[in-house]
């Protein structure tokens, strides 16, 4: 019997191991895609226009690659986002996804990470541990910047936002990363947990990704429900350590209820419009109000489902729309870079929007908020000093 356990033990050690090794650059390649091999330049107009650019989504983490190496897998790593001309990048932390995942019903009775998370040779831990895959996933980027050489740098504070604005403003092309919770499910039903992962440099939290938390219901859960009580005191806390709060995938009951109580601006790091792009994933016009009446912004994303498009003109054109609905200082970017997403080009052509948006008639100091400047804005308000 002992005999029998010890092969299984090596045969799985082998089967890990190859997997490490093998599989996880095909797995990535047939998740994260650019939609044509002939992604247009960036013109030297465009390249050379004066703009801060934040991404507001990104899902890199998930990903076993070294993000201080360009890469051709996927579509963000520093040295493609210095090339695209982005200043800031959100990474966010996904812990759990279910299987046959779509933007209509899951629960959350099964789970895709935890095989990435063997294949990818994550630490034991996280096979079985929410909590641990977000500290791991929140390590591995504080490691990352730490040996970036000033390359890639960590916001945690105002005071960080502001040193690495003045390093931009005197020619720096260095690359701030914020990192962001993708469903509070990795609190793993404890509330003090917020506080483990705030210290590990967490600084926005969503309550639901693709199913319902105990905190609240999902755009794409079973019950379509809002906030429960505990969800209530997690916006509190997290308002209270000056965590921003992300309403991407949350219902439209819970983004109503969450506004109603917020004092802080919210966002919706990355979604799409009900008015140019009809499906449950994306904002009603009044879902889109009430982000904005908190001061907050909405990020529109860059994939098909977002935009019903596979070009930088179609996400414009739902730009145009949130402008319209909410104001230009509430609009945003959220790519959804690495979510398992096709889009049009990768973070070296991140700037194309902005080209997009001269041809669909915004000034330019209306696309130099939209491009970063709202984003911006609403860090300055939410970050802890």
């Amino acid at each position: 019997m002992r005999r029998a356990s010890v092969v299984f033990t090596l045969l799985l050690i082998v089967w890990v191991s190859l997997g490490h090794w093998l599989l996880p650059g095909p797995v990535e390649r047939h998740f994260n895609r650019i939609a044509s091999a002939n992604v247009p330049s960036v013109s030297s107009q465009v390249a050379n226009r004066e703009l801060f650019i934040a991404d507001l989504h990104a899902d890199s983490l998930l990903w076993q690659r070294d993000l201080l190496v360009r890469s051709t897998t996927g579509h963000v790593d520093v040295p493609r986002l210095v090339t695209g001309g982005a200043g800031l990048q959100v990474f966010s932390i996904v812990t759990k996804v279910p299987r046959r995942v779509n933007i209509q019903r899951n629960n959350g009775d099964s789970d895709l990470i935890t095989t990435l998370a063997i294949l990818e040779a994550w630490p034991p831990d996280t096979w079985f541990s929410l909590r641990a895959r977000a500290v791991y996933q929140a390590r591995r980027l504080n490691e990352m910047a730490e040996r970036s050489h000033g390359a890639l740098t960590l916001i945690r504070t105002r005071l960080d936002l502001a040193k690495h604005l003045e390093a931009r403003a005197a020619g720096s092309r260095q690359v701030a990363a914020i990192l962001a919770l993708e469903g509070a499910h990795a609190l793993e039903g404890k509330l003090q947990n917020l506080d483990a992962l705030f210290n590990a440099g967490v600084r926005m939290m969503a309550p639901t990704h693709f199913f319902d938390t105990d905190l609240a219901g999902s755009s794409s859960g079973l019950t379509q429900a809002g906030l429960t009580e505990k969800g209530r005191e997690f916006i509190r806390r997290a308002e209270a350590r000056h965590v921003l709060i992300d309403l991407a995938h949350a219902s439209a009951a819970t983004i109503r209820e969450v506004t109603a109580m917020a004092t802080r601006p919210v966002i919706v790091s990355h979604t799409g419009i009900k008015a140019t792009c009809a499906n449950s994933r994306n904002l009603s016009d009044d879902s889109v109000r009430a982000v904005a009446k908190t001061g907050g912004v909405i990020g529109i994303g860059f994939w098909g489902t977002a935009v019903c498009s596979n070009d930088a003109r179609g996400i414009a054109r739902a730009i145009r729309r949130a402008v319209e609905i909410a104001g230009v200082e509430h609009v945003s970017l959220g790519s959804d870079f690495d979510g398992g997403t096709t889009t049009p080009f990768d973070a070296t052509g991140i700037n194309l929007v902005s080209d997009a948006l001269s041809k669909e008639g915004f000034r330019e100091a209306e696309i130099q908020k939209i491009m970063g400047g709202n984003a911006l804005r609403v860090l300055r308000e939410t970050l802890p000093e």
